[in-house]
């Protein structure tokens, strides 16, 4: 189990920390596997005085394998690792409901339906929507990843469709893609797709040129 020790401001009293956890795999060209961890962690002391460790009183993990390109979960498995109440586990195969959801829009939502409130566990359903935009970047890095193990060459700029498509799928996911902002009608009118801001950096950083970069957006 991992351990969250870090409570390091000395001018604060600390009293709770929160640490998600979320990483995905590539099992095979159409498969993800998504999984996440919460932890609450206590400071030294608090819960049991004079305890010199902290104290976590939930540690819940998910582990999710999705379809790709769809991102439809496929299975679902969820366990308790630390949990308050002897109850607390009963509701873990409820979790079940989550095989055949897509986990791309609509699933915050959805998951509130099925797993809010009394339908489902708090920090196990936090979780779940602290996930799914994991799972929506791991689109770009399974083409990403596909690229490299072929072993392609950089191609052309997309042609107008798939600069569309790809436009219409990011279209008002946040306030850099805003419909009408400039973002979204520089990639429309045919501009080249600029690497992010890290990616320019570790180029530099490496003595190489971030014009050099492909973006998995052109696959």
């Amino acid at each position: 189990m991992v351990r969250v020790t870090l409570f390091d401001d000395p001018a604060l009293t600390p009293l709770h920390r929160r640490a998600y956890d979320v990483q995905a795999w590539k099992r095979s060209d159409t498969e993800i596997v998504l999984r996440g961890t919460v932890q609450d962690v206590k400071p030294p002391g608090l819960y049991v005085v004079d305890d010199p460790d902290t104290l976590t009183v939930h540690h819940m993990i998910v582990e999710l394998t999705l379809a790709f390109p769809s991102l439809v979960i496929t299975a679902a498995q969820v366990s308790f690792a630390e949990h308050p109440h002897d109850g607390c586990p009963q509701i873990i195969d409820h979790y079940q409901q989550l095989v055949g959801l897509s986990i791309t829009r609509g699933f915050t939502q959805k998951a509130r339906e099925l797993f809010g409130g009394p339908r489902g566990c708090t920090h196990t359903t936090a979780l779940l929507q602290a996930m799914a935009p994991v799972a929506v970047q791991c689109t770009w890095s399974m083409r990403l990843a596909k690229m490299r193990e072929a072993g392609v060459d950089p191609q052309p700029p997309m042609d107008a469709e798939r600069r569309r498509m790809m436009v219409a799928s990011n279209i008002n996911t946040c306030h850099v893609w805003a419909e009408g902002g400039a973002h979204a009608a520089m990639i429309a009118g045919g501009e080249g797709i600029r690497p992010p801001n890290s990616v320019t950096r570790r180029m530099v950083e490496l003595g190489r040129k971030p014009e050099e970069w492909v973006s998995p957006l052109r696959r």
